[in-house]
């Protein structure tokens, strides 16, 4: 008897999400806080939540971990990082100290191809009409800039950052201003090797941040 299923039974079998489909859908719905901090979830129900396999929700969990999103802790459920003001803080500072060298590396090597994937990028996320989608796009934008830069170890360091930001972000409920004018300046500068001006807009995008996330957590904070 033959074992194999027929193409028509391939056909009708549901695809699994590939590992970073999974990581983006999973990370949006922490963004869109569908999964928060008071969330109590397994790896179980995240599986049966996004139709994937036991075990590459817990690849994208560890990942996950790896940025300080999710908590990992053995007995423990997993769950949603709860940010606080001075958390924030250090992030934001770390932030601005690796993108201005980043931005100023991206400008001395501007490639063709990585600044039409930039602004596919933006365009994608002036389109974008879901908030945790939105989030991660703009988070996406300065990852795929450091990457322009060709500094490994700086790149990987603002991996741990940004998605830290965007966090605080969905967490505190940031009312998002159009991030896509501030990412097309920095993108325009990029693209004439102008790195003062691409230095000057980073820094108003991050100004931006820093002040208004701060005084959001500490509103929050006084709130509680």
């Amino acid at each position: 008897m033959n074992s194999y299923a027929s193409p028509q039974t391939l056909a009708t079998l549901p695809v699994r999400p590939s590992v970073d489909d999974l990581y983006s859908r999973v990370l949006d719905a922490i963004f869109e806080q569908r999964i928060h901090s008071a969330s109590r979830f397994t790896e179980e129900s995240l599986a049966q939540m996004f139709g994937a396999r036991r075990s590459d929700i817990r690849d994208v969990l560890t990942r996950l971990s790896h940025q300080q999103i999710i908590i990992l802790r053995v007995n423990h459920r997993p769950r949603v990082a709860e940010l606080d003001v001075e958390q924030t803080r250090q992030t934001l500072h770390a932030r601005r100290l690796a993108e201005i060298m980043l931005v100023r590396l991206a400008c001395q090597r501007p490639c063709a191809q990585d600044l039409k994937r930039l602004r596919t990028l933006v365009d994608n996320e002036r389109q974008c009409t879901e908030r945790g989608r939105a989030i991660r796009l703009s988070g996406e934008f300065h990852l795929q800039l450091a990457q322009m830069a060709g500094n490994a170890p700086l790149a990987h360091f603002l991996e741990s950052l940004v998605p830290l930001t965007s966090l605080a972000i969905a967490q505190f409920d940031l009312q998002q201003k159009d991030y896509c004018v501030e990412h097309m300046a920095i993108l325009d500068a990029l693209e004439r090797g102008d790195a003062a001006t691409a230095q000057v807009a980073l820094n108003r995008h991050l100004d931006y941040l820093e002040q208004t996330l701060l005084n959001t957590t500490r509103e929050h904070c006084v709130a509680g």
